[in-house]
């Protein structure tokens, strides 16, 4: 096709995201609840090295396909730093060949951060790249489960990456998985990252790790434990350590016992909050924390709690371009951006409809729930259970999201309308603190205390 912008597919999106994964699933760590370490399989004989002449189609097409000044060239895994850092001048480079005059163009990049040093680090800054940093929590928690190819934890040396990241000032954010080590433990991870890190930006991700039937049979084998209920716990070694493995798809009904439990996730969230809420809104920043404000004024900028979905892509090492980062699977492959412009196949009738179906396969359920208008069901991978009434396709994490959408909304209705009056959010802590003032001055001797801890 031409690359005129008014040549452009009548379903083409103004803008989306794409995550580009220049080294695949190939990262120097051994995670043990990364089911993306599985993909390699998806290309057997790979080098799993994004050659040249494919890094400066992607970055042309990229800034083709954007109708808006805004965009983001994001880089992730794998690990993307094994590609070096001369693949990223590279492409730094070749953003400043293709980019139009109007364009502003954003670098970013999710790492482990064991490769991060001084030299990496000034790259970064020079450039601008807002880094997203992996870290599960303090020590004991991050090695629960961040493990190298030897199973020994790595939070010294991500610890050195982000000492080099500081010392340059470059913009990081934290993104953090919750798992069964850490989930339990809220504030601590919070304030470790706000106190010890001096995080502003920080993402909570929840780890469920979906488990074929058949699969049951091979991880009891190695002594994992079973539990009843649906869905129940099974413990498999980690995904790479299946030399065997299937595959890893969005397929399954039950979890690992390293994936967090519904109630667990909705808790933890809700504890982070109360802290967030009375000292830190406007100066830490948490990813659940904004798009849930946002919904209550209308805006939707998360695929995952947005009506429909579908404009957040992945781009393989190969130019294989597939519906979401979560689902690199054979089933959601839409083509090869060397044999059609990217923009094509995220307009295709395919790509439209896998975004269009988050809303139409909600169940009556959710389409009825008093949280929707924040939920919109969540992320389609997790709509693994059933609902009350037995109709498939509920979410996995729903116990919790209502939890924590319930616990969470007369704070945000408050800052909802402090927004509306062209005032500042921030302006909550204030109005949480004259409340709590007036509750401690009316409480009883023997009265329960106000502040929630009994």
């Amino acid at each position: 096709m031409t690359t005129d912008l008014l040549t452009l597919p009548p379903n083409a999106p103004p803008a989306f995201h794409l995550l580009a994964k220049p080294t695949g699933a190939v990262c120097n760590l051994d995670c043990s609840y990364c089911f993306f370490l599985s993909k390699e399989m998806l290309y057997p004989g790979s080098r799993f090295r994004m050659a040249d002449d494919l890094l400066e189609l992607y970055i042309k097409q990229l800034l083709e396909a954007h109708q808006v000044p805004e965009v983001n060239v994001a880089w992730q895994g794998g690990e993307p730093t094994l590609m070096g850092l001369d693949f990223f001048r590279r492409s730094v480079e070749l953003v400043e060949k293709h980019r139009r005059p109007d364009q502003q163009v954003l670098h970013t990049i999710q790492t482990n951060g064991t490769q991060i040093d001084d030299e990496w680090a000034a790259f970064f800054k020079q450039h601008n790249f807002l880094v997203g940093l992996s870290v599960d929590g303090p020590r004991e928690m991050h090695d629960a489960y961040r493990v190298n190819k030897g199973g020994s934890g790595t939070f010294d040396q991500v610890m050195r990456g982000l000492h080099a990241l500081r010392r340059h000032e470059v913009d990081f954010n934290i993104l953090c998985t919750l798992n069964a080590a850490n989930a339990d433990h809220p504030v601590e991870v919070y304030r470790f990252f706000r106190d010890e890190l001096g995080a502003q930006f920080i993402q909570f991700i929840p780890i469920i790790e979906r488990v074929e039937p058949e699969q049951v049979d091979a991880a009891l084998a190695t002594g994992a434990k079973l539990y009843a209920g649906e869905p129940g716990p099974i413990a498999p070694a980690p995904w790479s350590s299946w030399h065997d493995r299937p595959l890893y798809t969005q397929t399954g009904t039950v979890v690992t016992d390293r994936s967090i439990q519904p109630e667990q996730f909705g808790r933890f969230l809700m504890g982070v909050f109360d802290e967030w809420v009375r000292r830190d809104v406007g100066t830490v920043y948490v990813q659940m924390f904004d798009v849930t404000l946002g919904a209550h004024v209308g805006q939707y900028t998360l695929c995952i709690h947005s009506p429909t979905c579908g404009n957040a892509l992945a781009l393989e090492h190969n130019g294989d371009l597939y519906s979401c980062d979560h689902f690199v699977e054979p089933d959601y492959l839409l083509g090869n951006i060397q044999d059609r412009h990217m923009i094509e196949l995220i307009a295709s009738p395919q790509q439209r409809q896998f975004g269009q179906d988050k809303m139409d396969t909600l169940p009556r359920y959710c389409r009825e729930c008093d949280v929707r208008f924040a939920c919109h069901g969540g992320c389609p991978k997790d709509r693994f259970i059933s609902t009350p009434d037995g109709e498939p396709g509920l979410n996995y994490l729903c116990a919790g999201f209502k939890l924590f959408f319930h616990h969470v909304d007369a704070p945000m209705r408050e800052m909802a309308n402090l927004l509306r009056q062209g005032r500042y959010a921030d302006e909550i802590m204030g109005v949480l603190a004259q409340q709590e003032k007036a509750l401690f001055a009316h409480a009883g001797r023997n009265d329960p205390c106000p502040c929630g801890s009994g």
